[in-house]
């Protein structure tokens, strides 16, 4: 039996007829409309696998129709239908992004295997998806210390379910691509993942974000636009950054999701959906709440299995092995004799706080690749990376507490490199206490490079 959904639009009831005949026949899930807007508005609240759209519409043309139908849902599969001498027409459209065209009259038989083999392509392109982003997530979940270990026995422990899951930690820690394990091994895998940066979106459209704008409600939106929420329906919505989500849409959040259901941003209607809602932050929920700055409720709502994910610094005995591989596939990504590190300046990488967690690691690593022209990356090429940035400071004019914040930066960070990040020693040779240098370190932001 096919899951699979398909949307017919057509002015003829006679093509609409037969095409919806031969396609339940063949155990599809059929819906007709007799016109482009129609489609767009079915489009905006229901999920469709594919579209057979006419070119020749009533009102907006099969070729504006489609142009809206990618811009809605720009993975779906759309097969035109031509006629009238409109093949030239149908061509034009394979190009905008509609899959193939079928001709009038109709062959049965052609629909089908078109329908068919356009099927096939969407989960072929939805399978190439997955691979990808499941070779993404592994690679950040590299590592045998027992914190990572937990993490990777939460991951399985919460994808097979469809329980909210929050996941913490700091920035850099992979909140994103843990996110991502969580759905390829949910039953929900061949469904969407729908990801909302909470923190990038203006206050002024979260709302219409996550629940759907009307016509006209944005300046960005020619007509209605189905929500986050419901463009996610049987799938995976990730809220990153949930933090930042203004309190007027944290209770909304709250209402819909005790419902089960939105309300249509066009005509109030009341849709019911099937998402999984995954969130992360960075930022201390609890202490928000106490500040009124994050609801309570909502909390507890989206916090049903929680992960939190270890800094790097919590586990340094990873760092080789994350070092290991990233020099592997910086090498393989450019064709390249991997590299080698030196036990000092392993040493070096063991001991640094890694403020920006594995995010801060590959990319210094590329950079390491990049700039180091032997096989060995050494102790020594520490100060040829760091050299050139810090000593800017010392050209142009500043204000003498900015002067004197980056002198301290560059004295503490040479001291760090002349003891290979040994904080214990540099403290010492400092004559400061190890804390103290631990807090100097975070809030000057010292770094490699």
């Amino acid at each position: 039996m096919s899951h699979n959904t398909i949307l017919i639009i057509d002015d003829e009831a006679g093509i609409r007829s037969s095409l919806q005949g031969i396609l339940e026949d063949e155990n599809f899930t059929v819906r007709t409309t007799a016109s482009g807007e129609e489609g767009l508005s079915l489009l905006r609240t229901e999920s469709f696998d594919l579209i057979l759209l006419d070119i020749w519409l009533p009102g907006k043309n099969g070729i504006d129709i489609l142009c809206e139908v990618k811009d809605l849902c720009p993975h779906i599969q759309v097969v035109m239908i031509s006629g009238h001498g409109s093949v030239e027409s149908a061509v034009r459209a394979t190009k905008l992004g509609a899959y193939d065209y079928l001709e009038k009259p109709l062959s049965l038989e052609k629909v089908v295997l078109t329908v068919n083999n356009a099927l096939k392509q969407s989960h072929l392109e939805a399978e190439n998806l997955l691979l990808r982003e499941k070779i993404e997530a592994r690679r950040n979940l590299i590592g045998e210390h027992p914190s990572i270990k937990k993490v990777k026995e939460a991951v399985q422990t919460a994808a097979p379910s469809n329980g909210r899951v929050l996941i913490t930690g700091e920035n850099g820690t992979g909140k994103e691509l843990v996110a991502r394990l969580i759905h390829q091994q949910s039953p929900r895998r061949n469904n969407k993942f729908v990801q909302v940066n909470c923190g990038a979106i203006p206050e002024n459209l979260i709302d219409g974000e996550l629940f759907g704008y009307s016509s006209g409600a944005a300046s960005e939106t020619t007509g209605a636009k189905k929500g986050k929420i419901l463009l996610a329906n049987n799938g995976v919505l990730f809220l990153d950054e949930v933090a930042e989500i203004p309190l007027s849409t944290q209770a909304r959040l709250m209402k819909v999701l005790d419902a089960g259901q939105v309300e249509s941003a066009e005509d109030g209607e009341k849709i019911p959906f099937n998402t999984r809602i995954i969130a992360a932050t960075d930022r201390d929920l609890k202490k928000m709440i106490t500040r009124d700055e994050f609801r309570e409720d909502l909390y507890y709502k989206l916090n049903v299995i929680p992960i939190l994910l270890p800094s790097l610094r919590e586990r340094r005995e990873d760092i080789p092995l994350l070092i290991d591989h990233y020099l592997k596939h910086f090498a393989d990504s450019d064709g390249k004799k991997q590299k080698k590190m030196s036990e000092e300046a392993l040493e070096a990488f063991t001991n640094y706080s890694w403020p920006g967690n594995i995010s801060e690691l590959i990319n210094v690593i590329e950079r390491f690749v990049i700039m180091v022209k032997d096989d060995e990356i050494r102790e020594s090429h520490l100060f040829l990376l760091v050299e050139p940035i810090e000593s800017q400071f010392v050209s142009g004019i500043k204000p003498l507490d900015q002067a004197r914040a980056q002198f301290e930066k560059e004295y503490i960070h040479q001291t760090l490199i002349r003891h290979n990040w040994r904080i214990k020693e540099a403290a010492v040779e400092l004559g400061v206490e190890p804390v103290y240098l631990e807090k100097k370190i975070q809030d000057l932001r010292i770094s490699f490079v």
